[in-house]
């Protein structure tokens, strides 16, 4: 099969190569890729930033969602047939959606939502289940609450203002002006552009924070935060919480604690709770969020589609952070 990889860790670019089509056990299903979609975590994870986390071998095909069909089953497989149309985020050992086939657990699947094509599908289960982890596992927003929500017009804010608005929350997000009619349209209640207007001194008294930037953004979020409130980020560093419910060890759980130490003076200042997101697979949670997409309720947004061989090219143009929405690598 075709496949785009790299050989270590870096800024280096992808290359087409061919490899062997993925064998499967017993619980997983062969999947023809037909579309992936691009997400920060791919470069990431190409320049060695989530090593501490997961050490990949090399060569390493890239690519952490998918949709097309099941071209193969396991012996023991029994939610999936061939000919099924299928969209999924494969577990963090088992990435590599940039290619032809995928080797992928059956508990990680759901069926396409009906009415969207592979392209569309392909844009939705990484930030799909990034949103519904921070905002219903761990925030546990409730109707009426207010929810900021970094980055609006990114593929993760886009998504995640259509869900927090499902939800009943009042929504508050960043963009630009060339973002603001999209935010707008995708249900945001009130939206600051971040080139003119600092959101620390507009925004109050919010019950959660979703950041999706990291870094000083990050930082100046806690201020919009009031006491009992949740800071939910996948930008940010693992604290020590984190480490210690991922299994990391001690001495990776000490290495995120003093990491993490402003974040944890932050938190306590301001008597909230921070927790780092790293998105577990889930096919059950996919086939929730394709309810709601069937019922009209969650659009996909893209903002280019480009042909496989042009991955690289997909690549740079997501590291510009100009995309609105989804960048979608067209595979068959």
């Amino acid at each position: 099969m075709k496949a785009m990889v790299i050989d270590r860790y870096g800024k280096v670019p992808m290359r087409l190569v061919e490899m062997p089509t993925p064998d499967i056990g017993e619980y997983e299903v062969l999947a023809e890729i037909h579309a992936a979609s691009i997400n920060p975590v791919d470069f990431k994870i190409r320049d060695g930033k989530v090593k501490l986390l997961v050490n990949y071998k090399m060569p390493l095909i890239l690519g952490n969602d998918f949709a097309g069909i099941v071209a193969k089953v396991g012996a023991k497989v029994t939610r999936f047939k061939v000919g099924d149309e299928i969209y999924a985020r494969p577990r963090k050992s088992k990435i590599g959606t940039f290619a032809e086939y995928i080797a992928i657990h059956e508990d990680d699947i759901a069926l396409k939502p009906k009415n969207l094509s592979f392209e569309e599908a392909a844009s939705i289960p990484l930030v799909g289940l990034t949103s519904y982890q921070a905002l219903t596992d761990i925030m546990q927003l409730q109707k009426g609450q207010k929810i900021f929500i970094q980055a609006g017009a990114g593929g993760v804010g886009t998504f995640a203002i259509q869900l927090a608005k499902i939800m009943g929350a009042t929504v508050a997000t960043t963009a630009s002006e060339a973002g603001t009619n999209l935010v707008k349209s995708l249900g945001a209640d009130e939206i600051i552009n971040y080139k003119t207007e600092k959101f620390e001194e507009i925004l109050k008294d919010y019950d959660a924070v979703f950041d999706t930037l990291g870094g000083e953004n990050l930082e100046r979020s806690f201020q919009v935060l009031k006491s009992g409130g949740k800071m939910v980020s996948v930008s940010g560093l693992p604290n020590a919480r984190f480490g210690k419910e991922y299994g990391s060890g001690w001495l990776k759980t000490l290495l995120f604690s003093i990491a993490t130490h402003n974040m944890t003076k932050l938190e306590k200042k301001h008597h909230v709770q921070y927790t780092f997101l790293f998105m577990k697979p889930s096919g059950e949670q996919l086939r929730i969020i394709a309810d709601h997409i069937e019922a009209g309720k969650i659009k996909p947004i893209i903002d280019r589609v480009f042909p496989f061989e042009e991955a690289q090219q997909a690549m740079e143009y997501a590291e510009t952070g100009r995309a609105k929405g989804k960048i979608i690598v067209k595979i068959r």
